[in-house]
């Protein structure tokens, strides 16, 4: 029988997919967040973040997919980004950290993910690229901090990305999305190689399914319109109650 509380976590996560890749993102903070004010709080580190790489997988390359085939991708632009992300993502996702210091960094993460979200611009017209070794530098950082947490590190990238002028907001979406892919692909990597890749296919299979239709809607949405001040609004009212949630827990 399907409790009452899969039922809510299923059409949570339906919502974040479908506000998440309306702006390039895969959904990582908010299926963490998701699973934060729930029962599944209480797992261990490790399975809250292989399922939030497996549903960004989903999510992730449908945006990607969309935003490429409205002819925002720009490759020049994501390859910097993505070469010194991916490995140190795998890294991080090798790494295990848990308890009072995971949630801790899991709330300073959602914290700043909604402070980025709130101060983003997303009113550049004309980009001016960042340096190779400064793409490189800031997709290192974020790919290691995303491994370690569970994150595809998106909620990260495409602040900067508009906060540096560096992309417009659609170039913005469509390499953040492509960085989340396979930041996610690498930490589940990172994972199995340190054996502590476990998931359940009673409940992937209907994780992924909202997701995807939830994905599918919302980064069809985003790479044909422009307004989304409302919708990043709604993401960072998520971000702070589970953010706030995880510290209320720490401090017992």
């Amino acid at each position: 029988m399907v409790s009452t509380e899969l039922v809510l976590v299923l059409l949570a996560l339906f919502v974040v997919a479908s506000l998440y890749s309306s702006v390039g993102l895969g959904g990582a903070s908010g299926y963490l967040a998701v699973l934060s004010m729930t029962t599944f709080a209480a797992s261990e580190s490790i399975w809250l973040k292989q399922y939030a790489w497996s549903l960004n997988l989903i999510v992730a390359g449908i945006a990607f997919w969309h935003y490429h085939k409205s002819g925002h991708h720009v490759r020049g632009l994501s390859i910097p980004f993505i070469s010194a992300s991916v490995p140190m993502a795998a890294l991080g996702g090798f790494m295990l950290v848990d308890g009072n210091v995971y949630d801790a960094l899991l709330s300073l993460a959602l914290i700043v993910a909604a402070w980025r979200l709130v101060s983003g611009d997303a009113g550049v017209s004309e980009a001016v690229r960042p340096s190779a070794t400064k793409a490189a530098a800031v997709g290192g950082g974020i790919g290691l901090a995303s491994g370690v947490i569970g994150l595809g590190g998106g909620i990260f990238l495409l602040p900067a990305l508009m906060l540096g002028r560096w992309a417009t907001a659609k170039e913005a979406a469509a390499t953040t999305s492509l960085f989340v892919w396979l930041n996610s692909l690498a930490g589940l990597v990172g994972a199995s190689l340190a054996g502590r890749l476990d998931l359940e296919p009673e409940l992937l299979i209907p994780f992924s399914s909202v997701v995807l239709v939830g994905g599918f809607l919302g980064s069809r949405y985003g790479s044909r319109v422009s307004s989304q001040s409302g919708i990043r609004g709604l993401l960072v009212v998520v971000l702070v109650l589970a953010a706030s949630r995880r510290i209320f827990q720490i401090l017992g």
